[in-house]
């Protein structure tokens, strides 16, 4: 597949005059319109790509979300990526070096934003990234391989100059973009580049075994943290009650809503995957 070199702020020129990173990035495939590019990493990946390839498209006709959810991706506006992410790991490393890959990447996205706009997001568990509630980027993790050769296919999403009042009407309450909130519009090959370096940095990180270091960092960056939520999980059945901590694995720990009052210890419930909501707090 030849990359393609587009015209405007998305360049190849332009994203490899911004870029410093030693692996990811320095292979890049550029498109104008693809359906999804995980779809597109996740063929390289079969085909051999090597760690770090990053697929990149102005458009996606069929854009994805975490939980089989859509993603709005018009052309010219956002950022769509994927990173291919292939590193050894021994088999007892890899249960956590999976639960840590989407928390990660969300703590790089955050980083690249504040750099390049000088914005201030949060990070709603595990990896939506948020601008005074509202979303304006999320992350989706795909696998692939055998246990002994595993591959992460990284897609990354972020509104970049999109106006929010494109976005169609169910999500709009709920989203906004980078330009919006900074009132200015954004380099988008000088954020991807941005993103290529935080994110190289928090894998390397990961793969040194510095959790710890990243658990602190993340929860130092995660608004879900004392809110009372609500977590849809596998099987439809819903929990509500106060997020508490996050645990090493990367599971997000709440306290049932029927327990805040309670006086003794009550143990927290773990979450390891769904699908959280911050609500309001009651008054009155």
């Amino acid at each position: 597949m030849a990359p393609s070199l587009l015209s405007g702020d998305l360049n190849l020129d332009a994203i490899r005059a911004h870029l410093r990173t030693h692996t990811l990035g320095q292979r890049i495939h550029l498109l104008d319109t693809t359906s999804s590019t995980n779809v597109v990493a996740m063929g390289l990946a079969q085909q051999g790509a090597t760690d770090g390839t990053l697929v990149v498209a102005d458009h996606q006709t069929a854009g994805r979300g975490r939980l089989g959810r859509s993603w709005f991706s018009p052309a010219g506006t956002n950022l769509y990526c994927s990173v291919i992410l292939r590193r050894a790991v021994t088999p007892a490393q890899l249960s956590d070096w999976l639960a840590w890959i989407p928390l990660t990447t969300g703590i790089a996205a955050v980083r690249a934003v504040h750099t390049v706009t000088g914005l201030e997001p949060t990070l709603k568990w595990p990896n939506d990234v948020l601008m005074g509630g509202r979303k304006v980027g999320g992350v989706l993790c795909e696998t692939s391989g055998s246990q002994h050769n595993q591959c992460v296919i990284v897609g990354i999403g972020l509104n970049v100059n999109l106006d929010p009042q494109t976005i169609p009407e169910e999500f709009r309450q709920h989203s906004t973009s980078l330009g919006a909130e900074a009132k200015r519009r954004i380099d988008r090959a000088q954020l991807l580049a941005a993103l290529l370096s935080e994110l190289e940095a928090c894998w390397d990180d990961l793969s040194s075994g510095k959790q710890r270091e990243l658990l602190r960092t993340y929860c130092t960056l995660c608004s879900t943290l004392a809110q009372l939520v609500r977590v849809s999980v596998v099987g439809g059945a819903t929990v509500t009650g106060r997020a508490v901590a996050i645990g090493s694995d990367g599971s997000l720990h709440i306290i049932p809503e029927a327990s805040e009052s309670k006086t003794d210890d009550q143990p927290p419930v773990i979450i390891r995957a769904g699908d959280v909501v911050h609500l309001r707090e009651k008054t009155g």
